[in-house]
Formats: structure tokens, C-alpha cells, sequence
């Protein structure tokens, strides 16, 4: 228990590095705020397969990092910063939209949070409304590669 805990706050902290490394650049900032959403879903993914047991801290770290990170993406997309991205245009022309989106995801991290699921089927519910605004937004924002 006590490496996983350790092993938690490395990730953790150098999630924090990573972000100060990259503050000047948006388009780093939110590839990296997007790769440790992308962590997290992936987390809780597997424990909602089956393949990882249900962990209580495994499942509160990945929403806390999905609904921190998710609330600070929409300011990472300063006018100008959509060269080298895989940000569409659209962004910068529905900003309220894009925002909106982002906020909800965030409001859906919250509330599986608050109500932090308690086994595997709550871990899947939960990833499934979380998916889902994670795919809107992807949908209408993100530039197919």
C-alpha cells in the first residue's frame, strides 16, 4: 500500500514538472493536460474491463486529474496558438462551445467524484458519461490524424 501511494505522489509531482517545463508553449501545456487525461481514462478503463481490481485512490486520482486538467484546457488556447496542433480551427471560431463542452466534462469528473464509485460497475457508469463528453468534444474539435 505504501509503494502505491509513493508511487502516486511521483506521478502526481511530475505531472506538475512536466507543466511548469512546457508553461510557455499552449500547444504543449494542453498535449499535456491531455495526456494525463488520456491516463486517467485509461485507468479507470481498465478497471472498468476487469483487467486492473477496483482501486478506491486509483479511480479518485484519475478523476481529480480529469476534472482539475479538463477546467485549465480552454485557457491553453490563446489566439495564434493553432500551428502544429491537433486543435481544429473551429475552436478559435466556437470558443463558447468549446468551453462549454469542457466545462461539462468537468462538472461530470465532479460529480463522479463526489459520488466516487464504489466498484467496478460504478467505475464503467461513470466512464461512460465521461466518455461521452470526452467524444463530443473530440468529435467536433480534435483533427483526425
Amino acid at each position: 500500500m505504501k509503494l502505491k501511494m509513493i508511487l502516486t505522489a511521483c506521478v502526481i509531482a511530475g505531472c506538475g514538472v512536466s507543466a511548469v517545463i512546457a508553461a510557455d508553449d499552449p500547444v504543449k501545456v494542453r498535449e499535456g493536460l491531455m495526456k494525463q487525461i488520456g491516463g486517467s481514462m485509461g485507468a479507470l478503463a481498465g478497471i472498468a474491463k476487469g483487467e486492473k481490481p477496483y482501486d478506491a485512490e486509483i479511480v479518485k486520482t484519475a478523476l481529480t486529474t480529469i476534472s482539475t486538467n479538463i477546467k485549465a484546457f480552454p485557457d491553453q488556447f490563446p489566439a495564434g496558438s493553432e500551428a502544429n496542433s491537433e486543435a481544429s480551427p473551429k475552436i478559435w471560431d466556437n470558443m463558447d462551445d468549446f468551453k462549454a463542452k469542457a466545462a461539462k466534462l468537468g462538472a461530470d469528473a465532479d460529480v463522479a467524484l463526489a459520488q466516487l464509485p464504489a466498484d467496478q460497475a460504478g467505475v464503467g457508469a461513470a466512464l461512460g458519461i465521461i466518455g461521452k463528453g470526452c467524444g463530443d468534444c473530440h468529435q467536433a474539435y480534435r483533427i483526425k490524424k
